[in-house]
């Protein structure tokens, strides 16, 4: 079997440019890659399939081919183009919500694989962590229970705030401790 090599150079060619356009920021240059990537694919699983051939029906025949052609390559083609036009539709999609939230086209980065990727890479626990209430030691909650840290604060300034917090609270029952005693100590009296 000999293989048409403008088709397969043309399928080459599609599936670099849709490549090049993938690994772009914006969304449409995005979808545009995943349509142009399909089509070279598609390309080449037709040049996979053979040489042109008679239709794959008992009893028919065209031109003086000698064989018949592989359906399993058209049928594939044919799931590939309803499965691209879904992705198409979902990506568009995705689009127009990006484009109601921010009116923009361009994917941004994100903040805290930002922070992933700065992190040592011999500490784990100096990755960013939503929950900062399991010491880094032992991996036991600590004093702070469940506090998130949604303002990206430093553990210090969440603990000092626990602290605070742990203060004042024992300072409303130690005033509210007195005046029982004293309510008690008011009831004996009278007896």
């Amino acid at each position: 079997m000999t293989a048409d090599f403008g088709l397969l150079l043309l399928a080459g060619f599609l599936c670099a440019a849709g490549v090049y356009l993938l690994l772009e920021r914006a969304i449409i240059k995005i979808l545009l890659g995943i349509m142009i990537f399909s089509n070279g694919v598609n390309l080449l699983i037709l040049s996979a399939g053979g040489p042109p051939g008679n239709p794959p029906i008992l009893g028919r025949g065209w031109g003086d081919n000698a064989v018949d052609s592989d359906p399993l390559s058209h049928a594939m083609i044919l799931t590939a183009i309803v499965i691209t036009a879904g992705v198409g539709s979902f990506i568009l999609a995705l689009a127009y919500r990006s484009y109601q939230f921010t009116t923009a086209d361009e994917v941004a980065d994100d903040a805290e694989d930002t922070k992933i990727a700065q992190r040592s890479p011999t500490d784990a626990w100096s990755a960013p962590d939503r929950d900062l209430s399991d010491d880094h030691t032992t991996g036991q909650p600590t004093e702070l229970g469940d506090h998130v840290d949604y303002d990206d604060e430093d553990l210090e300034e969440a603990e000092a705030e626990a602290e605070a917090e742990a203060r004042a609270q024992a300072e409303a029952r130690s005033r509210t401790r007195p005046e029982k005693k004293n309510s008690d100590d008011g009831k004996e009296s009278d007896r």
